[in-house]
């Protein structure tokens, strides 16, 4: 069942589109839940399916998709790593490398503690800040070395 202050933020969004076209909230819905859970579990992408009245397999579809919805417990700071060609050829792979060594996991995995889970991502759009990674889908951290991610992953773990 949808919170009562999921249901209002998409009542609010569905406002941005012609009644007939429910299903344009979907990506909102989506990120809606995911900002409350943590996560979005199939039971959420049922309920988002109910509530805007769409097939469940099309929110399946969109949350499977795009990179950014976590489909299973990703820890407190999910870390997003921009894998893709730009961010590769200006150090991802170091980036990578430095990130699941520092943490102990490797890409899908959370620390024991909960508090760090890492993800590989697609393309973020910022290409000059290469190498890249996003803290929950929120913040954009870039032009990334081993001192800068310290600095990042300590203020994470006090938070």
């Amino acid at each position: 069942m949808l919170s009562e202050q999921i249901q209002t933020s998409i009542n609010r969004e569905l406002k941005k589109y012609p009644a007939d076209q429910r299903q344009s909230a979907v990506m909102a819905a989506l990120r809606f839940v995911q900002d409350e859970k943590g996560w979005i579990a199939n039971e959420d992408m049922a309920d988002i399916a109910t509530y805007l009245g769409m097939p469940k397999m099309a929110v399946y579809e969109v949350a499977t998709f795009y990179h950014m919805y976590n489909l299973k417990p990703m820890g407190r700071h999910t870390l997003t790593v921009c894998t893709n060609l730009s961010c590769t050829l200006c150090g991802a792979g170091d980036t990578v490398a430095y990130l699941k060594t520092k943490l102990g996991i490797g890409f899908g995995e959370v620390t024991a503690d909960g508090k760090f889970g890492l993800r590989e991502g697609e393309c973020m759009g910022a290409c000059k800040d290469a190498p890249l990674f996003t803290v929950n889908n929120k913040k954009l951290c870039g032009r990334l070395n081993k001192e800068k991610i310290d600095t990042i992953l300590a203020e994470l773990d006090k938070s």
